[in-house]
C-alpha cells in the first residue's frame, strides 16, 4: 500500500478529533490550556494514535469500532505530547526546538510548561475513562487505562527517561541500553498497539502477536531516532541535531556504529512484520507502518 497518503489521511482524521476533544483556551484556565494546545497542535506525525487505530482495524476488519477507539488514540497523543514537553525542559534534555518550533518552556516559561505536560497526561485519562466520550464497555476502558498507565509510568516511559538521564556520559552494556529504549520509547508505542487491539476485542493470541509487533517497531523506532540524530540536520529533524552526542547519551550508533545499528533496525522490522502472519489484509497498514518507521527521514 502507499503509506504516505495513508499517513496523511489518518493524521488529518486524528487532528480533527483532537480538536474536537481538546479543551478550549478560555476563562480562568486559558493560559494553561493554551500551553497544552500549543504543543499538541504544533505538528507531528501522530504515529502512536495511527498505530492504535490500525491495530483495532487489523483485529476487527471492516467492523472496526473507529468511533470508540478514537478517544483512545487521541489520549495516546496527549500522553506522548506531555512527554515531549517535559523531555525538552532545561532540567532534562534542554532543547529549544521541537517540530521546528520553539519548545513549550521557551514560549510559556518552565513552570507553565511543566503544568501543561501534567495537564495533558491527566486529561488523557479523563478521555480514556469518560463514558460520555466513548461507549466502550467499562471493563474494556479499565483494561486500556491499566495498559497505558503501566507503559507511561515508573516501569515504562518515565522509568526509561530516569535511566537515560542517570546514565548520561557513561559507558553502559547493551542490556541496559535496550532496557532504557524499550521503556523510554518502546513501551508507549507497544501500548498504543495493544490498546487498539483491546478496544477491538482481540483474543489472547491476537494480542500476543500485537505485543510482539509493538515491541519490535518500538525498538526500530528508537534505533532510527538515534541514527537520525547523528545523520540529519536540525532543519530536517525539527529539533536539535547531534544533541545525543553532546549530552553523552547512550545510543545504538554510539555502542554499535551506524551500519550495525541500521541492520538491527531492519531486523526488528522483519520481526514486527513476521508477528502479523496470523492477520490478513486488514493488517496491511501495520506492515506498511513498520517499513515506514525504518525508512523515515525525520
Amino acid at each position: 500500500m502507499e503509506i504516505k497518503p495513508y499517513l496523511e489521511e489518518q493524521r488529518r482524521l486524528v487532528e480533527e478529533h483532537l480538536a474536537r476533544f481538546m479543551l478550549p483556551a478560555e476563562d480562568d484556565f486559558a493560559r494553561l490550556i493554551e500551553a497544552m494546545r500549543y504543543s499538541l497542535f504544533v505538528g507531528g506525525k501522530r504515529v502512536r494514535p495511527i498505530l492504535c487505530l490500525a491495530a483495532a482495524r487489523a483485529v476487527a476488519g471492516d467492523s472496526s469500532p473507529d468511533k470508540q477507539v478514537m478517544p483512545v488514540a487521541c489520549a495516546m497523543e496527549c500522553i506522548h505530547t506531555y512527554s515531549l514537553i517535559h523531555d525538552d525542559l532545561p532540567a532534562m534534555d534542554n532543547d529549544d526546538l521541537r517540530r521546528g518550533k520553539p519548545t513549550n518552556h521557551k514560549v510559556f516559561g518552565e513552570a507553565e510548561a511543566i503544568l501543561a505536560g501534567d495537564g495533558l497526561l491527566t486529561y488523557a485519562f479523563e478521555l480514556l475513562s469518560d463514558p460520555a466520550v466513548s461507549d466502550l464497555p467499562a471493563d474494556v476502558r479499565l483494561r486500556i487505562c491499566h495498559t497505558i498507565a503501566r507503559a507511561a509510568g515508573p516501569l515504562g516511559m518515565v522509568g526509561g527517561q530516569s535511566l537515560d538521564m542517570a546514565n548520561e556520559g557513561r559507558e553502559i552494556p547493551y542490556e541496559l541500553l535496550r532496557t532504557i529504549h524499550r521503556s523510554k520509547t518502546g513501551a508507549l508505542i507497544t501500548a498504543a498497539v495493544e490498546a487498539g487491539g483491546i478496544a477491538a476485542g482481540a483474543d489472547r493470541d491476537q494480542l500476543a502477536d500485537l505485543t510482539t509487533y509493538g515491541n519490535a517497531i518500538g525498538l526500530a523506532f528508537q534505533i532510527v531516532d538515534d541514527l537520525l540524530n547523528v545523520e540529519s540536520t536540525t532543519e530536517q529533524l525539527g529539533k536539535t541535531a547531534g544533541s545525543d552526542a553532546d549530552a553523552g547519551k547512550a545510543t545504538y550508533p554510539a555502542l554499535f556504529g551506524l551500519e550495525k545499528s541500521r541492520t538491527m533496525a531492519r531486523e526488528a522490522v522483519a520481526t514486527a512484520i513476521g508477528a502479523l502472519e496470523s492477520f490478513g489484509d486488514s493488517a496491511e497498514p501495520l506492515r506498511a507502518l513498520a517499513t515506514y518507521i525504518v525508512e523515515r527521514k525525520r
